[in-house]
Formats: structure tokens, C-alpha cells, sequence
């Protein structure tokens, strides 16, 4: 039998017991908790967006319609209305964004260097602004708001509202302002093959997507990240097809 060293403390002699790895249960119990509670604001979160889509008030007092799940109103996609500071005036009474409103000039220059002119109808227009035309001249012609959506977007629905739109008319053909008749002035002509230069494009062609009516007057500038941002959405659903 082996001697015991009596001058060897008694726990150097049994040994030590490896400590058991044992896991931190706070940190654990909190990530957990974390993790759980972000999950359910993001799913409260949700599920109250769906419940103003589809169950909330209609977002346009007046109009009984709610957006799809693109997010449209009667065909129209929702845009943010241009701060002041944004705009620029561009001829008495008619305003854009300045980034459009430097676009259009040159285009117009350009233009008129062909011995085209170009006259700009229509520009920013307000969300109060954009509420007057579609629910007084809605009433005045007895439209249902279906109908009066073809031809003018609801407020808060309309490109003009982001001052990257415009309508344009012919200067030599006032006539036509407009009209579909639009389509056949040198103007439109113009326009078909230059506004691209320019960083302009026809909002509502013939047959879009969107259902809306041909507009061959109506353009929006898509030269600025700012405006490609804006647009995308519908830019995205056209691209998708019937």
C-alpha cells in the first residue's frame, strides 16, 4: 500500500472536480425575451397596416374605395406632396420640383430650337388643390368617383402632387390642350422623340397598366434618384404586364 505524503494538503491529494460548463441563463433567457418581443411588435405591426387596409376607413374622405394590395387607389399609386422649398416657379402660377423644373427648361429650349413650342399647362399641384378637381368637377358632371378616376387622380394619388409632373400643351395648337387630339400637334411629335433626352416619360399611354385614360399630354421626370424613388412603384407594375 502506497504511503500517503502527510505534508500534501488533503484536496491536492483527492484532486479537483472539473468545474461542470454550465450555460449563463440570463443572457439566454434574455435574448429569448428580446427576440420574441421584437417578432411580436413586428407582427402587431403588420397586422394593424392590413387593418387599416382592409378594415380601417377608406384613406380619401368621400371615396367608399380602399387601396389594393399594390397599395393603388382606383388605379392611382400614392405620392408625397413637394415641400416649398422644393418647388421653383417656372412661369406665373405654375410650379415644379426644382430638379424638374431645370429638365423642363432645357427641353423646351431644345424645342423651340427645332421650331417647336412647348407650353407648360400644368404643374405642382397640391393635395387641397388636387381635392377641388376631383370632387367639384366629380359633382358638377355627375361622375361616379370610379369614372371620375380615369381622368384625375384622387388627392394624395396625383403625380402632380411631387412637382415631377407636368402637362404640356402646343403653343401653335391650344385646341388640343388636353385632348387626345394632343397627339397629333408637332408638339406631341416632338416629345415622342426628345423627352427621353430630357429624362421625361409619358405617364399614361395608351392601354397602361394603371387604367387610367391616355394622357399623351402628361409627362413626369425621372432624371434625379429622388424622382426614379418616387415613380418605382409604378414603374414596377407596368413592367409586371396584364
Amino acid at each position: 500500500m502506497p504511503r500517503i505524503r502527510e505534508d500534501v494538503p488533503l484536496a491536492r491529494r483527492v484532486g479537483r472536480r472539473p468545474k461542470s460548463r454550465e450555460l449563463p441563463i440570463g443572457p439566454v433567457v434574455l435574448s429569448t425575451a428580446l427576440a420574441l418581443g421584437t417578432g411580436l411588435a413586428v407582427l402587431f405591426l403588420v397586422q394593424d397596416q392590413l387593418m387599416q387596409r382592409f378594415w380601417g376607413p377608406p384613406p380619401v374622405a368621400g371615396i367608399d374605395v380602399r387601396p389594393d394590395q399594390f397599395g393603388r387607389l382606383l388605379g392611382h399609386f400614392p405620392y408625397p406632396q413637394a415641400s416649398n422649398s422644393e418647388l421653383v416657379e417656372v412661369s406665373p402660377g405654375l410650379a415644379l420640383h426644382v430638379e424638374a423644373a431645370n429638365a423642363y427648361e432645357q427641353m423646351r429650349a431644345a424645342a423651340a430650337a427645332d421650331g417647336v413650342e412647348l407650353r407648360l399647362i400644368s404643374g405642382y399641384r397640391s393635395a387641397e388643390t388636387q381635392k377641388q378637381l376631383f370632387f367639384d368637377i366629380k359633382s358638377e358632371r355627375n361622375q361616379t368617383a370610379e369614372a371620375r378616376a380615369k381622368v384625375s387622380a384622387p388627392p394624395g394619388y396625383s403625380e402632380h402632387s411631387t412637382g415631377f409632373a407636368l402637362d404640356l400643351g402646343d403653343a401653335e395648337t391650344p385646341q388640343a390642350n388636353l385632348q387626345e387630339d394632343f397627339e397629333a400637334t408637332p408638339a406631341f411629335y416632338w416629345l415622342q422623340s426628345n423627352a427621353h433626352r430630357f429624362h421625361f416619360q409619358l405617364s399614361f399611354p395608351r392601354g397602361n397598366r394603371q387604367g387610367v385614360s391616355y394622357e399623351p399630354w402628361h409627362w413626369r421626370f425621372e432624371g434625379s434618384a429622388e424622382a426614379l424613388r418616387r415613380f418605382e412603384a409604378a414603374k414596377q407594375y407596368e413592367r409586371r404586364g396584364v
